[in-house]
C-alpha cells in the first residue's frame, strides 16, 4: 500500500502515557507507529484524565478530557472540529470514560464532524443493559470498528448485530524484535546461566500470578536453575484501594514455599526500551490470568511477536494466538498444569524452539509498522464510507426535490481579502493569510470579476477602487525586459521569482483581454492594451495547453473590440491549431480529450475551442470543443446526476481511476463558463441546464450535500474533500464562485442582488 494517502490529520482519543494502564500504552504505541510509518501525517492525541491534576504529557497530547465532566467531552469535539481533523481513532474500554458504562464518550462522538474508527479493547459476551445501550450508540456513531481477535468480530456480529462490513480485524501491535538467544540480555538482570520465566504488566489479583509461584517448587525439582521475574508496578487503582497488599501477599507466598530466591519482583513501570530487554532475557513467558473473557492482551502479543515460548491460561486472546502449536494452554488456576508446561518445554528444547519460531513468524504480521498500515487502511475506509456511497443516497434525495435558490451576492469576503496592493491568494478560514501573500493568478481573476460587474451595469464604488488595485498589480507583475508576468509576491512586496508559470502569464492576458473587450474605463483599457500587445507574443512558444486556452479566451475578448487586428487573429489560428493537433494526437472513441491525463481547469480547453471554432467559422474546431466538453461533463457527473469534478488528489490518468477528491471550486467555474459558451453558440437547452447544475455544486448539490459558498461571510470554501469541507476561504475558490455567479446571471438575464455589509 502506498504510504502517501488522503488522510493526513488524525486524532487519537483514550488514556495516554505517562498514565499507567494498558490503554494508555496502546494509544501511545499506535499513534507513534502511524506517525513513523506516515511522516506526512499530523497525529495528535486527546487524553482522558482520571485525576484533576492530569499528567505530565508529551507535546503529542493537544487536549485533555476530564473523565467525569460531560462538558469536557463537548469541548474536545469542538477542538477537533476547528482543527480540520480528518478522522478520530477512539480507544474504547467501558471503564475509562465517565457516565454509565462510559456513556460520556457518546456526547463526544455526537459532536465531532469527522469519521470515527473505534478500537474495542473489550468485547463483552454478556453485557448488562447499560453496556448494550452504549454499544448500540457506538455502532450508530462509528464508521468502523477495530477488533484484535476473531472472537471479537464474531461477538460484534452475533451478539450486537453489527454489520460485518464495518469491522476490521487488526492484531495488537508488537515490537519488531529479532529471533535471538535470550542469553544476550540476561547479564543486564544478573541472571546469567539461569532459565528465566517472565510475567509483566500492572499487578492485580486477576492476573493469577500466585498460581505461577505455586508451580515453582515442582519446576525447581526438575530444573533448579529457573527464576521467575515478575515485572510491573501495582495497578494504580489497586494502590489507591489497598496499597501493596497484593504484591506483599505474593512475596509472602514465595517465602512460605521456600522459593523466594527464585522469584524476582521488579516493582516499576518500564520504558519501551527496558521492556525489550526484559522480554529479550526471558525464555518462557507465562500469562496465568484468571478470566476467560479477555479479548486482548498486549503483554501476550508482545512476547508472542518476540518469539518467546508461551504458556497461558485459555482466555480468548490466548486461544487464538497460541493455536496451531504456537504455545501451551493450561487450565485456569492450575499450578500443576503450569509446572507441567514449563517442565515439558525445558525437557524438550527442540519442541520449544519450534513453537518459538512459529510464534515469531506469525508475529511478523503484527509488528507496529504493519499494524500502522492496517489502521491507515481502516481510516481511509471510514472516510470513504462518509463520502461516495452515502453521497449517492444524499444526492439522489436532493435531486428528487432539487431546489437550490441563488442567494444574494455578498462581497464582504472579497473586500476583506483585498488591500491596496491586490488580493491575498490564501486564507486561514476566512482571514487573509499574509504568509503566502499575493499572486498574479488571483489578481487576474479578481480583475476579470470587476470587469464583468461593470459590464452588467452594477456600479459598486468599492469594486471600482479594487479594480484599479488589481490592474496595478498586473502592471507591476509584468517585466518589460522579458515580456513575462511574474506570479508570486511576498507580503513585503518582493517578487519571489524571475517570471511566473505559463498558465499565470496567460491568465493575466485573459484579464487584460477581458477589459479591452468589455471595460468602459478608458484608462484601464489603455493600460490593458499595452500589457496585451507586449504579453501575447511569448504565448506561441509556450508548451502548456491551458496557457494556450487562456490566451485564446483573451484573444476572443480582445477581438470583440479590435476585430481587424490581423496579427492577433493569426496568433489565434496558431494556438487553435496547436490545441487541435493535441486533441487528434490523444483522443480516441473512449477518450475524447486533449491529453493523456485530465488535471485542473479542464473545461477551459474545450471552452477555447468552442469560441475559436464558432467565431472563425471552423465547424471541426467547434465540434472538438463541444465533443470534448460533453465527454468531460459525462465523466464528471455522478450516478445521481450532480456534478462531481475530478479531484486534484491524483487527477485522472488514461486507463486509471478518476480521483474523486479533493474537488476544487476552480473546476466548477470552468464547467459553468464552458457550458454557458456551448449554450450561447448552439442554443441547446442541455448546456444551459448543465451550467446551472454545475453552479449548484457550490450551493450543496454535491457529493456531501454541503454548500461550499458561505452565505455568512460571502466567501467560498477551498475544497470538497472525501468526508468534509476544507474550511479555508481563499481567493481562487471565492473568485470561482463570484465569476460563476456573474456569468450564470448574465446568461439567464437575471438581476444580481448584492447583499450590503
Amino acid at each position: 500500500m502506498e504510504k502517501t494517502l488522503n488522510t493526513k490529520h488524525i486524532a487519537f482519543l483514550g488514556d495516554y502515557v505517562p498514565r499507567r494502564c494498558g490503554i494508555a500504552t496502546f494509544t501511545a504505541d499506535i499513534c507513534e507507529a502511524i506517525a513513523a510509518e506516515f511522516p506526512q501525517a499530523q497525529c495528535i492525541v486527546g487524553s482522558v484524565n482520571d485525576r484533576p491534576e492530569g499528567y505530565d504529557y508529551s507535546e503529542r497530547v493537544r487536549f485533555e478530557i476530564a473523565e467525569q465532566e460531560l462538558d469536557s467531552y463537548r469541548r474536545a469535539a469542538e477542538f477537533l472540529n476547528i482543527n480540520n481533523v480528518e478522522v478520530v481513532s477512539v480507544q474504547h474500554e467501558f471503564g475509562i470514560y465517565g457516565g454509565a458504562a462510559g456513556s460520556h464518550l457518546l456526547e463526544f462522538l455526537r459532536e465531532v464532524r469527522m469519521p470515527v474508527v473505534t478500537t474495542l479493547h473489550t468485547v463483552l459476551r454478556d453485557p448488562n443493559d447499560d453496556q448494550r445501550a452504549v454499544m448500540k450508540q457506538l455502532d450508530a456513531l462509528s464508521q468502523r470498528f477495530v477488533v484484535m481477535a476473531e472472537r471479537g468480530r464474531d461477538f460484534l456480529e452475533k451478539i450486537y448485530g453489527i454489520d460485518p462490513g464495518k469491522i476490521d480485524l487488526i492484531p495488537h501491535g508488537v515490537i519488531d524484535m529479532p529471533f535471538i538467544d535470550s542469553n544476550f540480555f540476561k547479564d543486564l538482570f544478573h541472571v546469567e546461566g539461569k532459565t528465566v520465566l517472565l510475567t509483566f504488566g500492572l499487578l492485580s489479583p486477576n492476573k493469577g500470578i500466585e498460581h505461577a509461584i505455586n508451580a515453582l517448587p515442582s519446576i525447581l525439582k526438575q530444573h533448579p536453575d529457573v527464576v521467575y521475574m515478575v515485572l510491573g508496578a501495582t495497578h494504580p487503582r489497586l494502590i489507591a484501594a489497598e496499597g501493596e497488599a497484593y504484591r506483599e501477599k505474593l512475596q509472602q507466598l514465595a517465602c512460605d514455599l521456600g522459593v523466594s530466591d527464585n522469584v524476582i519482583f521488579h516493582n516499576r513501570f518500564v520504558t519501551l526500551e527496558e521492556l525489550k530487554e526484559f522480554i529479550g532475557a526471558a525464555d518462557i513467558y507465562i500469562t496465568p490470568y484468571l478470566n476467560e473473557a479477555q479479548i486482548t492482551s498486549g503483554t501476550l502479543a508482545y512476547t508472542f511477536g518476540a518469539g518467546k515460548a508461551l504458556i497461558s491460561t485459555p482466555y480468548w486472546h490466548a486461544q487464538e494466538l497460541l493455536a496451531e502449536e504456537r504455545g501451551i494452554l493450561v487450565p485456569f488456576a492450575d499450578s500443576e498444569a503450569i509446572a507441567n508446561g514449563v517442565n515439558h518445554f525445558l525437557s524438550n528444547p527442540t519442541l520449544m524452539t519450534a513453537m518459538r519460531k512459529r510464534a515469531w513468524k506469525a508475529g511478523r504480521e503484527m509488528i507496529w509498522p504493519v499494524v500502522a498500515r492496517r489502521y491507515m487502511e481502516s481510516f481511509e475506509r471510514a472516510r470513504a464510507s462518509l463520502s461516495v456511497p452515502s453521497v449517492e443516497t444524499v444526492a439522489a434525495r436532493k435531486v428528487e426535490n432539487a431546489n437550490y435558490p441563488v442567494p444574494p451576492l455578498k462581497l464582504d469576503h472579497l473586500f476583506k481579502m483585498s488591500d491596496h496592493t491586490g488580493i491575498f491568494q490564501h486564507a486561514i478560514y476566512n482571514v487573509p493569510n499574509y504568509h503566502e501573500a499575493y499572486c498574479t493568478d488571483d489578481n487576474a481573476r479578481a480583475f476579470i470579476f470587476t470587469v464583468l460587474m461593470q459590464d452588467l451595469n452594477l456600479p459598486e464604488p468599492k469594486l471600482d477602487r479594487l479594480a484599479s488595485s488589481y490592474l496595478a498589480f498586473l502592471w507591476y507583475a509584468f517585466d518589460a525586459n522579458t515580456c513575462r508576468f511574474r506570479n508570486f509576491m511576498s507580503h513585503e512586496r518582493n517578487w519571489l521569482e524571475l517570471h511566473g508559470s505559463e498558465d499565470s502569464h496567460a491568465r493575466a492576458l485573459w484579464a487584460v483581454g477581458t477589459a479591452l473587450g468589455r471595460s468602459q474605463d478608458e484608462g484601464h483599457r489603455n493600460l490593458c492594451g499595452l500589457l496585451f500587445q507586449r504579453g501575447l507574443p511569448p504565448v506561441v512558444r509556450f508548451s502548456s495547453p491551458r496557457a494556450w486556452a487562456f490566451a485564446l479566451i483573451a484573444i476572443h475578448e480582445y477581438l470583440r473590440t479590435f476585430s481587424g487586428d490581423r496579427v492577433v487573429s493569426q496568433t489565434r489560428d496558431v494556438l487553435t491549431n496547436m490545441l487541435a493537433d493535441l486533441f487528434h494526437a490523444n483522443s480516441s472513441p473512449d477518450w475524447s480529450w486533449f491529453e493523456r491525463i485530465v488535471t485542473y481547469d479542464n473545461a477551459k480547453l474545450s471552452h477555447a475551442m468552442i469560441l475559436s471554432g464558432h467565431w472563425t467559422g471552423q465547424t471541426e474546431i467547434r465540434e472538438i470543443g463541444l465533443t470534448s466538453l460533453r465527454w468531460l461533463l459525462d465523466a464528471q457527473t455522478a450516478e445521481s446526476g450532480h456534478f462531481a469534478p475530478i479531484g486534484c488528489h491524483g487527477f485522472w490518468v488514461r486507463g486509471g481511476e478518476k480521483a474523486r477528491f479533493d474537488q476544487q471550486p476552480l473546476e466548477a467555474h470552468a464547467m459553468v463558463s464552458a457550458c454557458l459558451e456551448a449554450f450561447a453558440v448552439t442554443r441547446d437547452e442541455f448546456w444551459r441546464k448543465a451550467a446551472r447544475r454545475c453552479f449548484e455544486w457550490f450551493l450543496g448539490r454535491n457529493d456531501l450535500g454541503q454548500p461550499l459558498y458561505d452565505s455568512a461571510t460571502g466567501g467560498c470554501r477551498d475544497a470538497l474533500l472525501q468526508d468534509h469541507l476544507n474550511q479555508n476561504q481563499g481567493a481562487e475558490s471565492s473568485l470561482a464562485f463570484y465569476l460563476s455567479y456573474a456569468e450564470l446571471t448574465r446568461s439567464e438575464g437575471a438581476q444580481i442582488i448584492i447583499s450590503q455589509p
